[in-house]
């Protein structure tokens, strides 16, 4: 307390607060009376509250029972540190920041970092490159992330059409007639109305909206099968055609510098823990937020149409109930959906909805290896992989940091981080699904399938002699045995899920829901979504709270003007009961 009675808390939020009107619009924020919030959960959408919040002056408290991060965490390798080295870096799975972001982007420069003038959001570095790596002896493909300029300065529903097919030839090299389909299948989404892509393509399946029967197998697997099972862990067959169209869309968009804010594919150029978690940690709690690590939210009490406390455990093992005047649920939905009682569905029907969406696994295998491993400056996808593999090498994007200086025992000189994106298809060594296999067997498994890919020239490019350690993401127990679990899946997107979708406002006044699985512009389980989510329940929590600070931005979407009176006149098309202007083979209108 200082002699005036002020905490230190007080003072920074006050002053938190402050700042953020002023720096918004210029009109002091102010408290919302001294209001308190509890924020369950520390993911990204969790900290997007607290921070957002914080800068508004609300007293803010985050629950949350692991780590901070979320799924986007760094996980070190335990007691791997030696010569007063680090632990090795582990990641849940490698992160990209896509160009087509702009709510964490947003965010990631507003948490200072020491010599960066644009805070963490400096931190980001460019991939230049995609590999596609493909099985069976043939070449394979290193694409460059970046368009010539000038290429489509004018989006006419013809010019679309060329360059989207050249494209498609020239990167996959897929048959004229195939990248044709594609072309015209990407320029049905892109000039369909809103009401189209919610009411036909969100119950369309992506295969069925590409029309890949009877394509060939490469069509299948990098147009089809690439944006769903490797982006968003979706099976593909049941696949929604619209959130696998919108990030294609955005993609596309994005590479022709179109509502992007920065190049298609960036990571961080450290650890995430070490560039951006540690750092947002450190600015929450300058600005006042107060953390609960490990404490575990066991329930919430509903009492008259509202949430009275939550009931927590905390690292102790003791049982607590604690309370606040607002709560922001910013747990992951298959966390979520079990503390959503009886009470609290009956409170908000809705949630029941919500409480079925479908979760899969996709999670991070680290493979440590003594020597350099520079495969492609950027991602690499393994196209006939049967657990629909993708990989970054992480030390060409770390240049601040060495392997062997910097982490373990001083033999690692770089790792291969894989993300594991479907669990249940049989592999190429054991014929089993990774679930039923044990850890060395999946990491066996694995270096099989890349190197089916990457070693089929002729010539050895992941030598596993070189292999010193491996590292599978802790979330993961169990594999191998009868009851395997993650405790970190990941939301997905079969058809009509849009519409379980919670939104952030629930019919308990003074509950808010924030995560991936909540209804935002990026529908789609990504960073990006968990921070506009977390925005929206601020704002809708600001509402509710009668407070004048400034609301949270939440950006749109980019939309190609060149489209948008194509897009009026689908829309009279759609209500008619008739197909797009340029649906050549129409799909059913629902």
């Amino acid at each position: 307390m200082d002699r005036f009675g002020l905490s230190r808390r007080a003072l920074l939020a006050g002053a938190g607060a402050g700042l953020a009107g002023l720096g918004r619009s210029g009109v002091a924020a102010g408290r919302a009376s001294g209001s308190t919030v509890a924020v369950l959960g520390g993911g990204v959408a969790g900290m997007t509250a607290a921070h957002e919040l914080a800068e508004r002056g609300f007293s803010v408290t985050l629950y949350e029972r692991r780590a901070l991060g979320g799924k986007s965490r760094s996980v070190p390798v335990p007691g791997t540190g030696r010569g007063g080295r680090r632990d090795l870096p582990g990641e849940h799975g490698f992160r990209i920041f896509f160009g087509f972001y702009q709510d964490l982007p947003d965010t990631l420069r507003r948490i200072p970092f020491p010599g960066n003038r644009n805070g963490v959001h400096d931190n980001l570095v460019p991939g230049t490159e995609l590999l596609t790596s493909l099985s069976g002896g043939r070449e394979d493909l290193r694409i460059p992330l970046t368009l010539p300029d000038g290429l489509l300065a004018q989006l006419t529903p013809a010019d679309l059409l060329r360059q989207v097919r050249a494209l498609v030839e020239t990167a996959f090299r897929l048959p004229p007639h195939e990248a044709a389909v594609f072309a015209q299948r990407m320029l049905v989404y892109l000039t369909s109305c809103e009401e189209r892509r919610l009411g036909q393509w969100e119950h369309t399946t992506w295969p069925d909206f590409l029309q890949a029967q009877g394509k060939s197998e490469d069509y299948r697997r990098i147009l089809v099968h690439g944006l769903t099972r490797v982006l968003s862990s979706t099976k593909t067959d049941t696949a929604s055609a619209h959130t696998a169209g919108l990030v294609a869309e955005r993609v596309l968009f994005n590479l022709l510098g179109r509502g992007a804010e920065g190049p298609l594919d960036r990571v961080l150029n450290l650890p995430t823990n070490e560039a951006w978690i540690d750092p947002w940690e450190r600015h929450l709690r300058d600005l006042g937020v107060e953390f609960r690590l490990g404490w575990e939210v066991r329930d919430l009490v509903v009492d008259r149409g509202r949430i009275s406390a939550v009931r927590t455990r905390d690292p102790q093992g003791r049982e607590a109930a604690v309370s606040a005047d607002f709560y922001v649920c910013a747990l992951p939905v298959d966390h979520a959906r079990h503390v959503w009682n009886a009470d609290l569905l009956a409170a908000d029907p809705r949630l029941r909805e919500a409480a079925t969406l479908d979760t899969e696994w996709m999670t991070g295998l680290m493979l440590y290896f003594d020597r350099p491993t520079p495969l492609v400056h950027g991602h690499a996808y393994y196209v006939h992989a049967p657990w629909a593999l993708t990989s970054i090498s992480q030390a060409a994007f770390w240049p601040g940091r060495d392997f062997r200086d910097d982490y373990g025992d001083g033999t690692v000189a770089d790792c291969v981080s894989v993300i594991i994106s479907d669990w249940d298809e049989p592999g190429v060594l054991f014929g089993r699904p990774a679930k039923e296999l044990t850890g060395e067997q999946v990491v066996q498994e694995v270096l099989a399938q890349l190197k089916q890919h990457l070693d089929d020239s002729g010539r050895t490019v992941l030598d596993e002699s070189s292999l010193v350690t491996w590292f599978l993401d802790p979330g993961v127990s169990g594999i191998g045995g009868p009851n395997p679990v993650n405790a970190d899946e990941l939301v997905v997107h079969p058809v009509g899920s849009w519409h379980r979708r919670p939104t952030a406002r629930t019919a308990v006044p003074n509950l808010f829901l924030a995560g991936d699985y909540v209804q935002a512009p990026i529908n789609g389980a990504s960073m990006e979504a968990a921070n506009s989510a977390a925005r929206t329940a601020v704002n809708a929590l600001l509402d509710e709270a009668g407070s004048s600070a400034p609301r949270a931005v939440v950006h749109k979407l980019y939309r190609a003007p060149e489209f948008e009176l194509i897009k009026t006149e689908d829309s009279l098309q759609y209500r008619l009961g008739l197909p797009n202007a340029f649906d050549l083979v129409p799909l059913p209108v629902r």
